[in-house]
């Protein structure tokens, strides 16, 4: 497989993991109040911190399908002149939000699992944890955070990626550590005492 197509094969997972997410975000800002699209994808903006920017064409169809679903009820309202749809969580939403949670993390946890076995197994990197970001949706299950607040969350974030950056050097080394003894192993140089003196 090439590499474009690897990396238009990844991009592809990314966005239809990134709507299962937001779908969950949508379903957890509206346990916490009534809102309209537009309220909604500012919010998730807001809470990523730019991370994900979602556009009308990405929520409004989480939506509908959210309200077909009977996960969400709208209703048609007008605010300073313009008709907007607000939305509320109905108690079957709720239900499916708890649910989907749970299952949600027990998946998150267990690929956490699985990159550890793969840094110990694969890389030969041991007893070391490779860290790993908070849940996907986290952002959406804590309340709305100040100014100082949102320093301290990116001060975390920074020391995580700085964390990571720390990990990913460390296996970089063991791995060009094992390619360049691969390397002598396969290509072995003749030994320079053993070699016939030249007669002339």
């Amino acid at each position: 497989m090439k590499p474009q197509t690897e990396d238009a094969t990844t991009q592809n997972w990314l966005k239809e993991a990134q709507k299962g997410y937001i779908r969950m975000g949508v379903l957890i800002l509206l346990s916490r109040k009534p809102s309209h699209g537009y309220e909604i994808m500012k919010e998730i903006n807001n809470r990523t911190q730019g991370f994900w920017q979602p556009t009308p064409g990405g929520v409004y169809p989480i939506l509908r399908d959210l309200e077909k679903s009977g996960y969400i009820k709208g209703h048609w309202q007008t605010l300073k002149n313009r008709r907007l749809k607000t939305y509320a969580i109905t108690k079957s939403g709720d239900a499916i939000l708890k649910r989907a949670i749970v299952k949600q993390t027990e998946i998150f946890k267990s690929i956490s699992s699985l990159f550890n076995e793969f840094a110990r197994d694969v890389l030969n990197i041991e007893g070391t944890e490779i860290p790993f970001p908070p849940l996907p949706f986290s952002a959406f299950l804590e309340e709305n955070k100040s100014c100082k607040e949102n320093l301290q969350q990116l001060e975390h974030k920074r020391k995580h990626a700085l964390e990571s950056i720390k990990s990913i050097k460390e296996q970089l080394k063991q791995i060009d550590y094992q390619i360049a003894t691969l390397k002598r192993e396969a290509n072995p140089k003749p030994d320079e005492n053993n070699k016939e003196p030249h007669t002339r």
